[in-house]
């Protein structure tokens, strides 16, 4: 939606904002200011800044009030197509001299006279949300004995874990480094430490808790 607006003002990663994200919002707001817009003074923009500050939203809405954004400042959307069409004036005003001679023929000239970069990554090419994608996922799932995730992605994820520890060169080699021997641990059966009344729950939490305890180690 705002992607071709971030690209003629060169914001880094354009494809990435997300304008439902509250991180991605506030980072382009604040870049905004530093880069383009300037309407406040270098040491007056630290509040604009403190982007985690609970306070944010208050100098958020204060900023809008100073530039006169005719937009609600809950409106997301809005507040950043008014902001970016405010930047694109600003970058013009400030480069006039530079875009005077820019014309339809001169961009597309240098288009065609750019050379042009062949993708060899068969990668690229796939389609990860295809129906044959999705079904040899799952089937590799299954031969290798993952539980299959409503999100083929996830599964996907899973399976390149399992893959890039259990079945590396290294992994071939030395099996006895990664694949650990013993008898297994009667989770269901160690004390939680608390009780939900639950016995669904309580078997989530020790699951919980060991995934923990694993992410730790």
């Amino acid at each position: 939606m705002f992607r071709r607006k971030l690209t003629a003002l060169d914001y880094m990663n354009p494809e990435s904002f997300s304008v439902n994200d509250d991180k991605s919002f506030r980072d382009l707001i604040v870049w905004l200011e530093d880069q383009k817009i300037r309407h406040y003074k270098i040491e007056d923009r630290g509040d604009l800044k403190a982007i985690d500050s609970n306070d944010w939203p208050i100098a958020y809405k204060r900023y809008l009030g100073g530039l006169n954004c005719p937009t609600n400042p809950n409106d997301r959307p809005a507040v950043v197509d008014w902001l970016l069409g405010l930047a694109v004036r600003f970058e013009y005003g400030d480069n006039a001299d530079k875009y005077k001679s820019e014309t339809g023929e001169n961009v597309r000239n240098r288009q065609q006279s750019a050379p042009k970069v062949v993708n060899t990554n068969p990668l690229d090419a796939l389609d990860f949300q295809s129906p044959d994608f999705r079904d040899g996922i799952n089937r590799l799932a299954k031969q290798l004995n993952i539980t299959q995730h409503p999100d083929h992605l996830i599964t996907l994820k899973a399976l390149s874990k399992l893959v890039s520890t259990r079945l590396s060169a290294e992994a071939i080699q030395n099996p006895g480094e990664v694949i650990h021997q013993g008898k297994s641990y009667p989770i269901f059966e160690a004390d939680l430490g608390f009780e939900t009344g639950d016995y669904v729950l309580n078997n989530a939490g020790k699951a919980l808790r060991l995934i923990y305890i694993h992410d730790l180690r």
